[in-house]
């Protein structure tokens, strides 16, 4: 598992699509940065991800967690295999109005089928609004079709 090396063109043709893909797009939030065991995902708030007392909704909150945690497993995954997000959970810290969340995706364990991740959101000041992790599953021959390899 250690020996792995991440093409640096997948990584930019895979933040493309992700960006691109219909989900992500609605939400106005874009896979920021991947790597082994990581990623960055970036929202803008806007007031399609308010709830009527005029913070940022929950369900935002757990979109960015689970898509953190998702791509933070991802890069160890084989080029030939998907992912599958199959639990989550999460605490709400304090409420958010207005700014640029960014969900930090951490890795704690890959496995060969079931692998385990962290992610918090932070506001713009650094201050810790969600913290949650996931439980994912791999999933063979589900692989995204990608013109460059996923491994060097």
């Amino acid at each position: 598992m250690h020996h792995i090396k991440p093409n640096p063109e997948y990584i930019q043709e895979l933040i493309s699509i992700v960006n691109t893909s219909p989900y992500p797009d609605h939400m106005s939030m874009r896979l920021s940065s991947i790597a082994l065991d990581m990623a960055v995902i970036k929202l803008q708030i806007g007031r399609r991800h308010l709830q009527p007392y005029g913070i940022v909704h929950g369900g935002v909150l757990a979109t960015l967690i689970d898509t953190a945690t998702f791509w933070a497993v991802f890069m160890r995954v084989p080029e030939n295999a998907g992912l599958v997000n199959i639990d989550l959970k999460l605490n709400y810290l304090q409420p958010v109005e207005s700014g640029l969340l960014t969900a930090e995706g951490h890795a704690i364990r890959s496995g060969n089928s079931i692998s385990y991740a962290e992610a918090s959101v932070l506001d713009e000041n650094g201050e810790r609004i969600a913290h949650g992790t996931s439980t994912l599953m791999t999933l063979p021959g589900k692989g995204l079709k990608l013109r460059s390899h996923k491994f060097l």
